[in-house]
């Protein structure tokens, strides 16, 4: 298999020496949907601003067709979760990423995000977005720089152009049989509940 795929690849740099392109119709799909990511206008706290900055003119993310930052969630297909999430905003977040439209991608920015942060002891702070909507980047730091918001979303773009539309590997939004929304948890008496979503979280089983 990997002989047969790299003679396609020797054949393919033949005929381009020719000024013949030859692609297929997966190939043209993802590139026009990973040079295509609108994000969604969206921050929770101080990873937000550097989100910002990555648009701005030093950075300039538009460079990477996510020039796009859009207001409604029925118009974007990326959300970054940038920052502290509060067990009162959670539910907020999760209801947003269920508004989004397929085929849909998060990117958890920065250790609040991600685990909590400084703040995981807090009784009011939710230890990781990824406890109840499925994450595709994280990105570490406190806060990380506007280069690591680059490089997160160049790995969803490498992410997005080598999914395939058939077969077993193919992507979530794909597989009938996997939901596009999610429980919004609720206010409990003893904090959200269900306390995670156990159709995404799926935490490493430390063995005795």
């Amino acid at each position: 298999m990997e002989q047969s795929e790299k003679s396609v690849q020797e054949l393919k740099a033949e005929l381009s020496k020719h000024g013949v392109f030859t692609t297929t119709f997966e190939e043209i799909y993802n590139w026009g949907r990973k040079n295509s990511v609108w994000p969604l206008t969206f921050g929770l706290a101080c990873c937000a601003i550097e989100m910002i900055a990555t648009t701005m003119a030093r950075y300039d993310l538009a460079r990477f067709g996510a020039e796009v930052f859009r207001a409604s969630p029925r118009q974007a297909d990326l959300i970054i979760v940038s920052g502290t999430v509060t067990k009162k905003m959670a539910p907020m977040v999760v209801r947003l990423y269920n508004q989004m439209p397929e085929p849909k991608y998060v990117i958890s920015m920065g250790a609040c995000a991600i685990s909590g942060g400084p703040f995981r002891d807090g009784y009011n702070v939710l230890k990781g977005i990824d406890r109840y909507i499925p994450v595709d980047v994280h990105i570490p730091g406190c806060p990380p720089r506007p280069e690591a918001l680059l490089d997160a979303f160049m790995t969803l773009q490498k992410k997005i152009s080598e999914q395939q539309l058939t077969g077993e590997a193919r992507p979530r939004h794909l597989k009938e049989d996997l939901p596009s929304e999610f429980t919004v948890p609720k206010y409990g008496e003893h904090g959200l509940e269900p306390p995670v979503n156990e159709e995404v979280w799926n935490p490493l089983k430390v063995l005795q």
